[in-house]
Parts: C-alpha cells; sequence; structure tokens
C-alpha cells in the first residue's frame, strides 16, 4: 500500500475542485453542488483523516479512444465552438440532457482520468481501494453522449485495465438507470461481467436492461440484469441484490471489483421512482467492500453515478460510500458548519442526520416452495402475505436467475447467498 510520512494508506481518493465545471447550467438536473457538499461534509466528519486524496491526470485521447470513436472525441473537443450545433447534434451533444457547455471536453477528460487513475492505483497495488465520485457517467456511448454523460469513464476505466493485462474485471451498478453504456462497451467481452440492479426500463431511461439481455457471441452470460419495479424500497431491493450479485460475482472470480453508486434510488430522487433510505444504500456499500475482499483480495474501485437531490440525499450517501472504503464509519448528527454550508449553498434546510433512521433489514430471497425464515413458503400464504410488489420483486429475481445462471454454471434455483 501507499504510504505518507510512514503511515499505510489503503484507500486513495480521486479528487480536485474542478471537478465541478463538469456542470450543464443552472436548470440541468445533475448539479456540481452535490460533490462539493459530499466532500465538505466528509472532511468536516474526518473521514479523509485516513485516505489519501489525490488530484487526477486527465484522460488523454488514446485513453478516451479505447473505448470512444475519434471523431467523436474530435466532436466533443469542438462542441463548444460549434455555434449552430448540427455537427454536435449528430453525436448527442447540444441536447436537453447533455447541453453543451465551455470546456467540457476538458471537464468530462478530468472525469475520466480520475477514474482510470483509480483503477491503475488498485492495478498497480499503491492502494487496495480507489473512489472517484466525480465518476460513474455510465449512460455514454462509443460515439454519442447520453443521459448527462459525454465520456463514459467505468467503461474507459475497465478497458485501462484490460490493456494492463487483467483478464476478468466486474463491474457492479447499483444506480437506479440501467447501465447501458458500461453493457455495450463489453457485450461481446467474456473478461468482463457488468452487473445492473436497476429500476425497470419499463418506466425509466433508458429504456433498456431487462433480464434477457445476457451478451452476445463470446459474452454470452457475462451481462446480468436485475430490472426491478417502480416502488420497490430496502427490504425488497436488497432482498434482490443479495439474491443475484454476490452469486455471479463469486462465479466469475474477478481480479478486480468496479462498482457505481448512483444513490438515485433514494426515494426524494425526483427523477426516479424507487424508495431506497440512505440506510438501506449503506447496507449496499457495506455489502460490495466486502464481496471485493471476498472474491478479488480487496481490489475495489467505487464510482460515483447519478443522484439528484444535491442537499438532502447525495452528500450523506456518498459519505457514507467514502467511510465504507476507508474502513471507518459515520452516524449522528450532520455538522453545524455542514448545515449553514448546504442551507446557504442550496438554498433549503439540510438534514440534521447522517441516517434516515430506516433499519435497512431485509430476509434473505428464497426459491418458490422452498422455507424461507418465517417457516412459509414463496408459494404458499405468509402470514402476513408477500405484498404485490414483494411478489414482482421476486418475480424479476427469478427472471434474471434464469436467464443468466446457467451460463456462469450456477443452479437458478439454489437458495442461499
Amino acid at each position: 500500500m501507499g504510504h505518507i510520512n510512514g503511515v499505510s494508506i489503503s484507500t486513495l481518493v480521486v479528487w480536485d475542485d474542478a471537478f465541478t465545471s463538469y456542470d450543464f447550467g443552472p436548470s440541468h438536473p445533475l448539479r456540481p453542488l452535490r460533490l462539493e457538499l459530499t466532500m465538505s461534509l466528509a472532511r468536516q466528519l474526518g473521514v479523509l483523516d485516513g485516505v489519501e486524496v489525490r488530484a487526477p491526470r486527465p484522460a488523454t485521447d488514446d485513453l478516451l479512444e479505447l473505448v470512444h470513436d475519434p471523431l467523436y472525441v474530435a466532436s466533443v473537443r469542438r462542441a463548444p465552438d460549434d455555434l449552430l450545433g448540427r455537427l454536435s447534434l449528430r453525436w448527442g451533444l447540444g441536447t436537453g440532457d447533455t447541453p453543451v457547455f465551455p470546456q467540457m471536453h476538458e471537464a468530462s477528460a478530468m472525469v475520466t482520468g480520475a477514474s482510470v487513475d483509480a483503477a491503475r492505483a488498485v492495478w498497480e497495488g499503491t492502494h487496495q481501494h480507489a473512489v472517484n465520485l466525480s465518476g460513474g457517467l455510465h449512460h455514454a456511448m462509443r460515439d454519442r453522449a447520453s443521459g448527462f454523460c459525454v465520456y463514459d469513464d467505468p467503461a474507459v476505466a475497465i478497458a485501462w485495465l484490460l490493456a494492463a493485462g487483467a483478464q476478468r474485471v466486474a463491474y457492479v451498478d447499483v444506480d437506479v438507470h440501467h447501465g447501458d453504456g458500461v453493457q455495450a462497451a463489453f457485450y461481446d467481452d467474456p473478461r468482463v461481467l457488468t452487473v445492473s440492479v436497476h429500476e425497470s426500463g419499463r418506466t425509466l431511461f433508458p429504456g433498456t436492461g431487462f433480464a434477457d439481455e445476457t451478451g452476445t457471441g463470446s459474452g454470452v452470460g457475462t451481462s446480468v440484469n436485475l430490472a426491478l419495479p417502480a416502488g420497490a424500497g430496502d427490504a425488497d431491493w436488497l432482498r434482490a441484490f443479495h439474491a443475484v450479485v454476490p452469486p455471479v460475482l463469486r462465479a466469475f472470480r474477478p481480479q478486480v471489483l468496479i462498482t457505481q453508486h448512483g444513490c438515485d434510488t433514494h426515494a426524494l430522487d425526483p427523477l426516479a421512482n424507487l424508495q431506497m433510505s440512505i440506510d438501506g444504500q449503506r447496507v449496499a456499500y457495506r455489502a460490495l467492500h466486502a464481496l471485493a475482499h471476498e472474491v478479488c483480495e480487496g481490489r475495489w474501485v467505487a464510482l460515483g453515478g447519478g443522484g439528484y437531490e444535491p442537499v438532502q440525499v447525495v452528500p450523506r450517501a456518498w459519505t457514507h460510500l467514502l467511510a465504507e472504503a476507508a474502513g471507518t464509519s459515520v452516524d449522528g448528527a450532520t455538522p453545524d458548519d455542514w448545515r449553514d454550508q448546504a442551507a446557504e449553498r442550496g438554498g433549503e434546510l439540510p438534514p440534521t442526520s447522517l441516517t434516515d433512521g430506516a433499519t435497512g433489514a431485509w430476509r434473505p430471497w428464497v426459491p418458490p416452495g422452498e422455507p424461507d425464515d418465517f417457516g412459509g413458503s414463496l408459494d404458499a400464504p405468509l402470514d402476513p402475505p408477500p405484498s404485490r410488489l414483494a411478489q414482482a420483486v421476486d418475480a424479476a429475481v427469478v427472471a434474471t436467475r434464469n436467464a443468466s445462471f446457467g451460463h456462469l454454471g450456477l443452479d437458478p434455483a439454489a437458495a442461499g447467498l
């Protein structure tokens, strides 16, 4: 691990205040304020005291072109000077989702470079864990911007790992939206397992990510999609997650785990329809951290992602993520100074607690017909019986396991985590 003043530093946080220049404008839902308030909260709570914080190196064109069309990269670079916007629109730039802004290429290349730096630190062993909260821009395609994403930094980081010699890289995406850009980049590549747990494309952008999207060619079986119904909260989401993600990671045996932590699964997020709490999200972070140690000796790269409630949700959620990566935890009240800053910058009353006061409890999924922890079974009446929502979540689990598990040598009907 790295050292600072003789102290072992096992976690790297890639950060620069310039990340806030990735800014689509004041009316856009992706507000840089969320990053500013997250880092401020983490600093005030001492979460960053035991980690190395380092500025990134911007991604070069050679790095970006591991994933993106060179003509697309050139178009991003010249988009701010394309006054009529005709050339930009061809590449998905200048839309309502991804409007053009000054220095768009430079800001996007910095975000991508940060994810590559995080992957490099973990792969080369200077750090065990690395975090880039500005990253996780998982919708960008090879030749098109999409869904607030200009360059697909997770895909570029994975491509760098493959070029550096990695043979098995796993990517787990817990954003409320399907990680379509990363999936597309490696849909036929058996070296990359992409797992996305998201709200169903029937009710949410980008309209993809169904259970039958399992890969193509030699990559069949290495794309795993768990599409959950709108309304799923902590207990349902965590039950579904544990029924799918741990088994497929154990079967794939990655050398590096990259995770995307969009916190737009929260009940307060204005752009989606899941109902998770900060506490449920923290349980998911803890589970992914533990899996990194179980399946790939702790080599873990954690990225940000979506999250459109910049005062109430994102700072708390991602401070918990930073704390998890740093091997610590935070609870209790938010600091007075942070609340003053959040109220002034965000124009609203900030949260007073670091959690939502939820339990984060969930019951394990069991195959239909087998007894659960309450003595009933999923095809026999429970007391109380499962809700329609719980039944829909379990149906999504069954669909994913049936579509994907056999390709990975797993029994879709097997119980347990």
